[in-house]
């Protein structure tokens, strides 16, 4: 059942501006899903999401809603859909954290305040109504997917599963009263000039100061095998950092079964001691790439173009370092040294001519000092935001 919230400014009613809430079915998905066209019709850097993959994140079959709970709202001007927003309380976040939080994420808007503001009430009483006292975000829908504010590197489109804004977003959150959090950083990092040779010899190192470990890739066969080993050097390599939550087994079959057709052998890295795991690594092509002339849509004309890539056939120019980390007692080893330099060894091959390291807290240093040493300097900045109710 829809429910219109009338918006107010000033004591009046702001005419034509009208916010409705959303179900999480079919047809309410859909609707969310068509905002954003309005709103960045004839930017050159957007890339639309694949539609058929983003709706799994919005229905059951999503295991985050074993903990979680999500609320969508749509504004509506003058008869025409002009942005959205969600609510999403994830008791996991709150008891692991001992809080009482809400994330809010898929936030699209057109430049209008009167529209902005009835958005985040709209999302602001539904978590006060429901005893929530801090919001967090932008998260899509948490900070284990795509999450963070893009305030800095509007010259160039997002790489895969990185998101992407106009730049006045930023007003329309500090009018909300919402304030930097954290920073959240991308590397980029060009392939050509990088000191390989550095790399190559850190790893030499790291390799016979560490006989008892084993590097081996990740394979499309190995992978279902593999996942507990992922899941296990995930939860725990990233628990303390700032706003982490763990996954759940169910969560990390979700999100294999969505990256495992774009798996590149070589790109994905484990390192074990005695058959335990104890680093990680996950790499992938820039997708996006290939994905921007779809519009969201796999039928369309450009689907042979699209397949190209898909199918290995023709490389994306960037890869994305998604996830470099190691459990404690291994880390300043150097682990990620040879875990790189192998993946470096099969992105030459592949023809990549750059790389993106990303997301990196601001705070990291030990990780930022890796990424720098390899070449890697810092082209675009997404922030977290949050505010108490």
């Amino acid at each position: 059942m829809e429910q219109t919230t009338t918006i107010e400014q000033g004591g009046r009613v702001a005419q034509g501006v009208r916010v409705t809430q959303v179900a999480r079915d079919a047809r309410g998905i859909n609707r969310f899903l068509q905002v954003p066209y309005a709103v960045y019709a004839g930017d050159p850097n957007w890339v639309a999401p694949l539609l058929m993959d983003l709706k799994k994140v919005f229905t059951d079959a999503n295991p985050l809603f074993e903990h979680a709970a999500m609320q969508l709202w749509v504004a509506q001007q003058h008869g025409r859909d002009v942005g959205r927003i969600a609510a999403i309380e994830d008791r996991t976040h709150n008891e692991l954290h001992h809080e009482r939080a809400v994330y809010f994420g898929f936030y699209e808007c057109i430049e209008d305040p009167a529209v902005a503001a009835g958005l985040f009430e709209a999302a602001f009483a539904w978590a006060r109504d429901r005893g929530l006292n801090r919001v967090i975000g932008p998260a899509n829908p948490t900070t284990n997917d795509e999450c963070g504010l893009l305030v800095k590197g509007f010259d160039s489109p997002p790489v895969f599963m990185m998101p992407y804004n106009p730049p006045y977003y930023a007003t329309q959150f500090e009018a909300a009263g919402l304030a930097r959090a954290k920073d959240l950083l991308a590397f980029h990092i060009d392939i050509a000039h990088s000191p390989h040779d550095r790399l190559n010899r850190l790893a030499a190192i790291c390799r016979k100061r560490n006989p008892e470990l084993v590097f081996r890739p990740v394979r499309k066969k190995t992978l279902g095998a593999d996942l507990a080993q992922i899941k296990e050097v995930y939860n725990e390599a990233w628990e303390e950092n700032w706003g982490f939550v763990p996954m759940t087994d169910h969560e990390i079959d979700f999100m294999a079964e969505r990256l495992k057709p774009l798996l590149v052998e070589g790109l994905v890295w484990l390192v074990e001691k005695a058959g335990q795991p104890v680093a990680f690594m996950l790499a992938a092509p820039d997708f996006n790439e290939a994905l921007q002339p779809l519009r969201g849509r796999l039928m369309s004309p450009a689907l042979p173009r699209f397949l190209a890539y898909a199918l290995g056939w023709k490389s994306t120019r960037l890869c994305r370092v998604m996830t470099l980390g190691a459990i404690k007692g291994y880390r300043g080893r150097g682990l990620e040294s040879v875990m790189l330099s192998e993946g470096f060894k099969v992105g030459f091959k592949l023809g990549f001519e750059a790389a993106e390291a990303s997301w990196v807290l601001e705070d990291n240093t030990a990780m930022c000092r890796v990424i720098e040493t390899m070449g890697g300097r810092v082209y675009k900045v997404y922030r977290l935001y949050d505010r108490m109710l």
